[in-house]
């Protein structure tokens, strides 16, 4: 069933356009030196926006201060407006009644793009 959402996932619920938005968005803070961790988190996000189904967000094992901080900069930089976004896909899909494993996926997005920092994506059980 994974595979089938998955592909359903890409052509009509976004996964596309979200995957290569993101895909985008970290290639140009990898540019920097400055941006290439918020880039890889970016890169995290691409992974999961392409294909949401059967993956969990878990925390990473030793997470740090730092990480900790640069939540704080992503989260006021870009994290609000990204989680919003995913949100608001989210409400728009939840009212119909096909829509509403889409909704799951984006609240699943929304979670991740609030602090990207000290979590893992990783295959559901």
């Amino acid at each position: 069933m994974r595979p089938i959402l998955n592909i359903l996932w890409v052509i009509f619920g976004g996964g596309f356009i979200i995957w290569l938005e993101y895909l985008l968005g970290g290639l140009l803070l990898c540019l920097t030196v400055v941006g290439i961790p918020f880039g890889v988190q970016c890169f995290k996000l691409a992974g999961l926006g392409l294909l949401p189904f059967g993956k969990d967000i878990v925390d990473a094992p030793g997470a740090s201060a730092i990480g900790c901080v640069l939540n704080v900069f992503w989260l006021v930089i870009a994290g609000v407006w990204i989680f919003l976004s995913h949100i608001a896909l989210a409400l728009a899909l939840a009212v119909t009644l096909i829509g509403i494993p889409f909704a799951i996926q984006h609240v699943k997005l929304a979670m991740l793009a609030l602090a990207p920092f000290g979590k893992l994506v990783r295959e559901a059980p």
